[in-house]
């Protein structure tokens, strides 16, 4: 279960605290989905950024199945993170050097060394997206779509407690922006993963199905996407 409560986020300025969150609270469970909307500067990558424990909150207090990550020792967050929780940003962060398979097998390397098991399962998750054939293939040699469908199965590899993709579909086309989210929502589903999405779209937010907007630091209560 993903536990957030009364979060709040600001930067200092020079005319004073700039205040990004104000007091977000909500729940989800094992397998839950929901979709963060609101204009830009909303605050929405600030959110799933403290969600993804990649910056830390002014106040209140997120839980990960029952963990704190924020409780842990500097040093154990980056492992905490490796393992329970899965990234898709709107740039899809490839190594260029690297195939796709290599790229998705990344996250495991965090360990020092990748089992067979976990080469087999990114081999897998690239046959998912439609990549089986180019699991040689660099970034350059793949579309943009490929590329973030890539993306995809990287954050996905180690079966994360918790997805977040921060405009994942921002700059694909109608089409393949419906299929990466369709893999987002049926692959995290398959291991009862939560996934948190933040938009501007409101065919994501069909898909997804639960919707907060984000609005002057504060989120608004939920509604079903008919």
């Amino acid at each position: 279960m993903l536990e957030v409560d009364r979060l709040s986020k600001s930067y200092p300025t020079p005319a004073g605290p700039l205040r990004v969150l104000d007091g977000v609270s909500f729940q989800l469970e094992p397998g839950g989905r929901m979709t963060v909307m609101g204009p830009s500067g909303s605050g929405k990558s600030t959110l799933l950024s403290i969600l993804g424990t990649l910056d830390e909150p002014t106040a209140g207090s997120v839980r990960l199945d029952g963990v704190d990550p924020f409780a842990l020792p500097t040093g154990e967050r980056p492992a905490f993170r490796n393992r329970a929780i899965g990234f898709v940003f709107q740039e899809h962060h490839l190594l260029g050097g690297c195939t796709a398979l290599d790229n998705v097998v990344l996250p495991a390397l965090a360990s020092g060394s990748v089992a067979a098991a976990v080469v087999e399962r990114a081999r897998m998750l690239l046959e998912r997206v439609g990549l089986g054939s180019r699991v040689r293939s660099l970034p350059a040699e793949l579309s943009g779509g490929e590329r973030q469908r890539v993306a995809v199965a990287r954050a996905l590899l180690l079966e994360p407690r918790l997805v977040l993709a921060d405009e994942p579909t921002g700059q694909l086309d109608a089409a393949t922006a419906e299929a990466v989210t369709e893999l987002l929502v049926e692959l995290a589903g398959e291991t009862a993963g939560m996934l948190v999405v933040a938009t501007h779209s409101d065919a994501v937010a069909r898909r997804i199905g639960t919707v907060r907007r984000l609005d002057s630091g504060h989120l608004e209560p939920s509604r079903v996407v008919p």
